[in-house]
């Protein structure tokens, strides 16, 4: 392992990692709750998260934040991903009512919290503008496209519109529509604004970390194996392998690169287990492949970034 491979997997990787096992055993010890998981991620989700992606976004240089090819490489390449996953898990998963399941699971990467984390610890607050943009493009075809699949197989429906309404009403993307301008006219807050929403940025990832340790749920995978691995695969090997090559046949290097790569190989996002458990799917699948791809996801991102490293393409 070089040494900056090894650099990255103590100060990215590692921190990631405990606050991650930290959520789970202050659960386990009752030092928190199902409650305060739920209050804590309700509170990420809605104040701390977009602070944080408005504040990245807001103070950051345009023409590093909003990198078009960065942006049009993630939703084609996702894009075209996602249908031949579909296909594939047609073909592959016999129980249609586990194919939209397995379907979400292998693309629908948690940018938002582990994906955020990665390009905040290696790239800085560079990174983490160009990241927190990348993410709101993403995350709106991510929401369509699991809503499309899992509709198509599932019994329980909710309409294309609803969804449209929730995406435009999401915390999230309203910071990010609402920071760009004051990154492209460089627009400066009040100090008092800026360190105010400095504090909830601060906030926002260790929160986030110790609500999604606390939030997995393992259990007996005999069932439900091969659905498992074959969406634990595409979400930790195949998607992020796909948008690299993509990334790289459209001349992205360093920085941009590397984005693409800590936030597809992201574990599948806690996203999916509700929106599966809303239309009535398989949400124990679901949470499988979410705590799977969370394992799975770790040493793995410390693989691939030793290799391309290791290629000079970092």
């Amino acid at each position: 392992m070089q040494a900056s491979t090894f650099d990255f997997a103590i100060t990215v990787i590692g921190p990631v990692l405990v606050l991650l096992i930290m959520g789970n055993v202050l659960l386990r010890a009752k030092l928190i709750n199902d409650e305060f998981v739920a209050t804590g991620s309700k509170l990420v989700f809605t104040v701390a998260l977009p602070a944080l992606l408005f504040i990245s976004i807001s103070q950051a240089d345009f023409s590093k934040a909003a990198n078009p090819v960065l942006i049009i490489t993630g939703l084609t390449g996702t894009l075209g991903y996602f249908l031949l996953l579909m296909l594939a898990s047609h073909l592959m998963v016999p129980n249609r009512q586990a194919t939209g399941v397995v379907t979400q699971g292998g693309f629908r990467a948690n940018m938002g919290i582990i994906g955020l984390a990665y390009c905040a610890q290696t790239y800085g607050s560079d990174g983490l503008a160009a990241a927190s943009v990348y993410l709101g493009m993403v995350t709106i075809l991510f929401n369509v496209l699991s809503v499309f699949i899992l509709n198509f197989y599932q019994e329980g429906k909710r309409s294309l519109t609803s969804q449209i309404k929730g995406i435009l009403k999401n915390p999230l993307i309203i910071a990010i529509v609402i920071a760009l301008p004051f990154s492209y006219f460089d627009w400066r807050l009040p100090v008092l604004l800026t360190t105010t929403g400095e504090y909830f940025a601060q906030l926002t990832l260790p929160l986030a970390l110790l609500c999604t340790g606390a939030s997995l749920r393992f259990r007996s995978f005999s069932a439900d194996w091969f659905n498992i691995s074959v969406s634990s695969l595409s979400k930790c090997v195949f998607y992020p392998a796909v948008m690299v090559g993509v990334a790289y046949v459209a001349g992205l290097r360093g920085m941009p690169l590397g984005i693409v790569l800590l936030m597809t190989i992201a574990p599948t996002a806690a996203a999916s287990y509700v929106m599966v458990r809303t239309l009535g799917g398989d949400y124990r699948l679901a949470a499988s492949i979410i705590a799977i791809t969370t394992v799975l996801s770790l040493p793995l991102t410390i693989a691939a970034f030793d290799f391309l490293s290791g290629q000079g393409l970092l």
